[in-house]
Order: C-alpha cells, then sequence, then structure tokens
C-alpha cells in the first residue's frame, strides 16, 4: 500500500516537494515504512501533547504512532524548513537546502517508526543514537544514488575527511573538557 501525502500547508511548496518525498519512500527498504498510512505536511505542527516540551517554530517533525486502529503517520512542517519571517539573506540558505532538509526529516521520522514497531529490544536511551545512526545511513545511501557523478569523484578522497573529521572533532571535545574544567 503506498503511503498517502497530504499538503495540509497554506503556503506553495516549492517545485517537486511530492515528488521528492515520494523519492525518498523509495529509497528506504519497504519493511521499514510497513504502518505507516499517511504523511501530513502542514505550516508548523500543533499538538496539544507537545505545548510545554517544544515551541512549533523548532519542531520539524513529529511522528505519530499507531493508536488503536489509526495506523502510524508523519507530520512534517514546511514552515520550519522554509522560514517566511525572516530577512530574505537568512531565507536563501534554507530554500537552497529544503530538499536535503525535507529528505532528512522524513528518514529520521521513518526511523523512528521502524525502531518503534521492529526493534523491540531497545532502550529509551538507546532509541536516539539508533534513530541518528540510521537517519545518517540512509542520506549516505539516498545522496550517493542521487549524486553518482559527485559520488565517484569524491569517493577516493571520503576516508581522509572522515578521519579529518574526527579529529576535529575529538580535538573540540577536548577544549570543550578544558573549557568546563577551567570554570
Amino acid at each position: 500500500m503506498a503511503i498517502k501525502i497530504e499538503n495540509q500547508s497554506e503556503r506553495k511548496l516549492p517545485k517537486e516537494t511530492i515528488a521528492h518525498i515520494e523519492d525518498a519512500f523509495d529509497s528506504l527498504p519497504r519493511e521499514h515504512t510497513r504502518g505507516l498510512e499517511r504523511i501530513r505536511i502542514v505550516e508548523f505542527i500543533s499538538d496539544p501533547r507537545l505545548k510545554n516540551t517544544f515551541q512549533a517554530s523548532e519542531l520539524p517533525g513529529l511522528y505519530h504512532p499507531r493508536q488503536g486502529p489509526q495506523g502510524a503517520w508523519l507530520e512534517v512542517a514546511v514552515g520550519v524548513l522554509l522560514p517566511d519571517n525572516k530577512p530574505i539573506h537568512k531565507r536563501i540558505v534554507p530554500r537552497l537546502s529544503f530538499k536535503g532538509n525535507l529528505v532528512t526529516t522524513i528518514f529520521s521520522l521513518v526511523g523512528q517508526h521502524y525502531h518503534f514497531t521492529l526493534k523491540h529490544s531497545l532502550k529509551k536511551s538507546q532509541l536516539e543514537p539508533a534513530v541518528r545512526t540510521y537517519t545518517e545511513k540512509h542520506l549516505k545511501a539516498w545522496n550517493e544514488k542521487k549524486h553518482t557523478f559527485r559520488a565517484r569523484l569524491f569517493k577516493p578522497l571520503q576516508p581522509t575527511l572522515e578521519r579529518w573529521a574526527k579529529g576535529l572533532q575529538k580535538r573540540a571535545a577536548a577544549e570543550k573538557k578544558k573549557s568546563l574544567a577551567s570554570k
């Protein structure tokens, strides 16, 4: 069964947004999306359960698990991914990175669905790192599939860049630990 896409946003979506969503779902294994009924595109997420914890202007997506006869579904906030109330120079970067941010949000929400429904051996404290790993893995595969020439071009350099990134992360963690110790 195909996942139904509902557009409940007041604004005009960027060109081919629905096609990007369908493409993101097509790149995921079918068993990971089993049980998802729909994805709803809204301006901002307004859920009464989130009043105390998150502001509506900060949450890009929300996973709604299955409740009784109603199946699981996803909610994506376009107002967070494409802000309107900022100056033009601050709206350009989100518009340029909209496709990647949208796919990342979808992969993250599907990762939550996958780990809630199919991976029962996870504890609550292990859920966030597992979803992050799931998102990174599938986003990397999706990116390589979409940008084949660029992926082939940078494939030999990737281990070196990852080594540099790991070294920079270690150095940043050491600096952070050092600054916390000095306070």
